[in-house]
């Protein structure tokens, strides 16, 4: 029944008659094969593969779905047909619903020129061909090549416009879904209506929905996106498409967000969450809970002792253990083993930190050696069955072997410091964000805060992709393209304004242009305001050839994954630890203890670490590091919490992008 459910959903999406498909989906049940399939379908098993090459007649899964041709006929080619191709290159965050209205065409008629389509998802960077009637086609609208260019910004148009005057309780994201806009689009139709007013006229599109807005029948029914939810995780839960979904709900092209209601295929076991009278009481802008800062000292309710086991590469079978000077000259020598060190004495302040809040800790640590092999041996011959989480190790690849390893215990294994994207485990959680979440954070910012600002972009060759993607989210922007690694004063000058703020976003890792760019702005800033931006603060930045104060000057704003910490709020910890281990924690220090103090009151405050992001929702934060762990596509979570940094002319820094987020204050018993 659920299957004949989705069937005829995904038929009705398309516009064409059931006559004109020449394709549909199976779904596989238990003992069926390759063979037994094609002659119910009468079909032949290479006419199944050429459409499915990943299937084979002895692994079928139960559930997975193959694309069945209807007819072996050959397909038509497109000289026969009134049809002409545009080659589309897949763009981020692009969809097969945004597509169709970019080019005027439909889902169906995409995925017909391009079968993989059937049964997998665009992927950024892939090629694919979008049908077009030729000119001089009957019955069809001509479209030029000019028509068919897409905007700088990337979005879809709306040429056509009408008014709508406001009506009480009427919402974004109501008046969006009826007129068949986004709530992104309806705000760029109308700029200046921050918010909703009744009696205000406004201006939307002239596509109308039939239906009201909240309509449940057996089809469909109506489900309230919960927090940590994805799109990808809707798709599965509900057996659909992603660009399905998007199809039924606009607004999803703006994103999803916690609070949205959505519109789902009925599967008949109840997951929809909304009665069909409930009135449509939304938020355009639904909260999002990266936003909320949450206290976990004070919502502690799990008090069994954790288990805690640390894996670190300190490779102590590479020293002399009969002489104290070999310790001395390898943790000298050795940098890895350096921070292997300062990591873990953070995490010991932790469990003590822990302990004073009735939080007892068994931890266990293992020396990973740097190698996989002897993380696979260290596991096998010790018992992590009942280990709350694992903590390490800090390399990428001894890092996915262990997670790999106790996926069969389902315990979870948090990365401590590699930032670097890793193969997707389900109990793999990745703490430092990496660098693309640091440069979308930015870019986020710069979208939210940029307007009314005179954006001035200036990338060299090697940061082409960046400035690509600058200039889609922000379209107003001028471009510098320095040559010879070198940028001028009088280059920029020429595309500074004298009554706006400049905004100067610098993308580039060579220390040539970072300091002739730096220094020229730092002269230009005495007649102009200026401020320096960039999306990665990377090794170039700190070259004794880019001088700090001409930062400092230049307000430089770049993202980080961690903050100075507060030297008032943070007295009793670094007096704790100068008084334990006679010096100064640095970052790694901290490091180890902002993540064992978050992983054990996430324990302490649920059931278990999976849960306590289904218990309790925001981001915490403590010395230097905050945590906002999202699901991962494809399995596993990661941080995405980022904070925005700014450098003023005493070259103190500050936090800019998170107002809600306060100083870290100490636990109180």
């Amino acid at each position: 029944m659920k299957y004949l459910l989705i069937v005829c959903f995904l038929f009705q999406l398309s516009s064409l008659s059931a006559s004109a498909q020449e394709f549909k989906y199976h779904t596989v049940e238990a003992g069926e094969t390759v063979y037994s399939i094609a002659k119910s379908y009468n079909v032949s098993e290479e006419a199944i593969y050429k459409y499915n090459p990943d299937a084979k007649a002895n692994s079928l899964e139960v559930s997975s779905k193959l694309v069945i041709p209807l007819s072996e006929k050959e397909k038509v080619s497109a000289e026969n047909e009134d049809v002409q191709f545009i080659t589309h290159t897949v763009k981020r965050k692009e969809t097969l619903y945004r597509l169709s209205k970019d080019y005027n065409v439909e889902i169906d008629e995409i995925k017909r020129f391009n079968k993989h389509l059937y049964s997998e998802e665009l992927r950024r960077g892939e090629e694919i061909l979008i049908p077009q009637r030729k000119e001089g086609a009957t019955n069809t609208e001509i479209a030029s090549s000019e028509n068919l260019e897409i905007p700088a910004t990337d979005k879809p148009q709306t040429s056509e416009t009408r008014e709508h005057v406001v009506l009480p309780k009427e919402t974004k994201y109501g008046i969006a879904r009826k007129y068949g806009l986004t709530v992104k689009e309806l705000e760029e139709l109308n700029p200046k209506v921050e918010v909703l007013q009744p009696g205000v006229m406004i201006r939307v599109g002239t596509d109308v929905l039939d239906e009201p807005v909240i309509l449940t029948d057996e089809v469909f029914e109506f489900y309230e996106v919960k927090a940590k939810e994805t799109l990808f995780g809707l798709s599965r839960k509900f057996d659909v498409p992603q660009d399905s979904l998007i199809s039924l709900n606009p607004a999803l092209e703006d994103g999803l967000k916690t609070g949205m209601v959505l519109k789902v295929p009925n599967t008949g076991e109840g997951e929809g969450n909304l009665e069909a009278g409930e009135t449509e009481e939304l938020k355009s802008d639904a909260e999002d809970d990266s936003n909320i800062s949450l206290d976990l000292s004070e919502k502690l309710d799990n008090f069994n002792t954790k288990e805690l086991v640390v894996l670190l590469p300190y490779s102590l079978n590479k020293i002399d253990s009969d002489s104290t000077s070999s310790y001395k000259d390898a943790i000298l020598d050795d940098r890895v083993l350096r921070i292997s060190l300062d990591f873990y004495s953070g995490v010991l302040m932790a469990v003590e930190k822990a302990k004073e809040l009735g939080i007892s800790t068994r931890l266990r640590t293992y020396d990973t050696r740097r190698n996989v092999q002897d993380v696979t041996n260290l596991i096998n011959s010790n018992d992590f069955t009942n280990v709350d989480a694992v903590i390490g190790p800090l390399l990428q690849n001894t890092i996915e072997a262990t997670a790999s390893k106790l996926t069969q215990y389902n315990v979870p294994v948090i990365s401590p410091l590699s930032n670097r994207e890793m193969r997707s485990y389900q109990n793999l959680f990745q703490s430092r964000p990496t660098d693309e979440i640091l440069k979308n954070a930015m870019f986020n910012y710069l979208e939210k805060n940029a307007g009314g600002k005179n954006v001035i972009i200036i990338a060299d060759g090697a940061k082409n992709q960046v400035k690509n993607e600058l200039t889609q989210i922000l379209p107003n922007s001028r471009v510098i393209l320095p040559s010879d690694n070198y940028l001028s004063a009088e280059k920029i000058e020429a595309q500074l304004s004298g009554t706006q703020e400049n905004w100067v976003i610098l993308e580039s890792s060579n220390v040539g242009l970072l300091s002739s760019a730096t220094s020229a702005l730092n002269r230009l800033a005495r007649n102009h305001e200026i401020k320096l931006f960039t999306t990665e603060r990377n090794s170039g930045y700190e070259d004794d050839n880019v001088d700090n104060e001409h930062l400092g000057r230049l307000n430089f704003h770049y993202p980080s994954v961690d903050k100075e910490y507060d030297t008032a709020s943070s007295e009793e910890f670094i007096e704790a630890y100068k008084e334990e281990f006679d010096m100064i924690p640095n970052q790694y220090v901290i490091r180890g203890y902002d993540l064992t103090l978050d992983v054990l009151l996430r324990l302490a405050s649920a059931e278990n670490l999976y849960n306590s992001f289904e218990k309790h929702t925001g981001f915490t934060e403590y010395h230097e590091n905050k945590f906002h762990y999202t699901p991962k596509r494809n399995g596993g979570f990661y941080n995405d919490a980022v904070y925005i940094m700014s450098l003023d002319e005493e070259l103190n820094l500050k936090v800019v992008n998170d107002q809600q987020s306060n100083l870290y204050r100490e636990f109180k018993d």
